[in-house]
Order: structure tokens, then C-alpha cells, then sequence
């Protein structure tokens, strides 16, 4: 961050981004059980011919996971698809100000909507003990659908941050 900042304005974004970072390197985590129940599952299939009943949901589940809760760290990295074919041409302080804008019209509205919807979704899922349909194991659903809000309030707060470098 430049020297110049406010300290409120670095200490906030510092702290937000920090947690983004966090759980980013945390999530990347889910790879490693991700990669050996594929390979797991490609190895009984394939070599033994005995496929598992339990691989798909995993994978799904895992995976599911891995790119909700990482959405926070590429917004903070600016790893969003952007059509800036145009926006590249501005100069930076006429970036921030249509960045500025497009996160109070478009960006917070979604994503508040977004959170409130998603935890109504989850939370129902919890209490009732919802388990999928879809295969035989009919795993429980309440974990992975409860990472859909958490995703959106990470979102939120990476826009906070986002926010306050615009402002800068």
C-alpha cells in the first residue's frame, strides 16, 4: 500500500485482504483430497473395474467449494473476466471513479441480494438435513451449501477493500 494512505484506509484494507488471502491458501487446501479421490476413483475404475459410489459427489462437492470460496482472492487480484478494451486506455484515477460506480450499482446490490438469498438457502438445508438425490450415497447437502454465503460475504468484504483503493 502507498505510504500516503490514511492508516484507517490501510489498516481496513490490510486486514480485509489479509483474511482473503487466508482463506484462499486455506481452500487451495481442498486440491489434495480433490486430486487423490479422482485419481482414486480413475485407478478402481479403470485398472479394477469396480467403480465407487461416493467419488462423483466428492469431486463435485470439493471442487464446489474450491471455486466459491476462492472468488474473494480473484477479485482481490483482479482475476474477474473484465472486458476492458476500452477501460485499459483511461487513465487510473477515471478507472477508479467507473470502478467506484459499478460497485455501488451493480457489484453490492448483487451481492448483498446474493447473500441474503444464499443464506436462507443454506440454513434451510442445515435444519432439515437435506441429503442430495442425485446418487446413491445421498450425501448430506447443509456443508457445501453453506459455503454459498460465506462466499458472498467474503465477496462483500473484498468489495469493501476494493472499494476503499478506488477511493484512494
Amino acid at each position: 500500500l502507498p505510504d500516503d494512505m490514511p492508516g484507517w484506509m490501510a489498516g481496513i484494507i490490510t486486514a480485509i485482504d489479509g483474511l482473503t488471502k487466508w482463506v484462499a491458501y486455506a481452500v487451495c487446501w481442498v486440491m489434495i483430497p480433490l486430486m487423490l479421490a479422482m485419481v482414486y476413483e480413475v485407478v478402481v475404475r479403470k485398472v479394477f473395474t469396480a467403480p465407487t459410489i461416493w467419488a462423483y459427489d466428492v469431486s463435485r462437492m470439493l471442487y464446489g467449494a474450491h471455486f466459491m470460496l476462492g472468488a474473494a482472492y480473484a477479485l482481490s487480484r483482479g482475476l474477474h473476466i473484465r472486458s476492458d478494451f476500452i477501460y485499459r486506455n483511461w487513465s487510473v484515477e477515471t478507472q477508479a471513479k467507473v470502478d467506484l460506480i459499478a460497485y455501488f450499482v451493480f457489484f453490492f446490490p448483487s451481492m448483498l441480494l446474493f447473500l441474503w438469498v444464499s443464506f436462507d438457502y443454506a440454513y434451510l438445508s442445515v435444519i432439515r438435513g437435506e441429503r442430495s438425490t442425485e446418487t446413491a450415497l445421498m450425501p448430506i447437502l447443509g456443508p457445501i451449501k453453506s459455503c454459498i454465503p460465506i462466499t458472498a460475504g467474503l465477496l462483500v468484504l473484498q468489495g469493501i477493500s476494493e472499494v476503499l483503493k478506488c477511493v484512494y
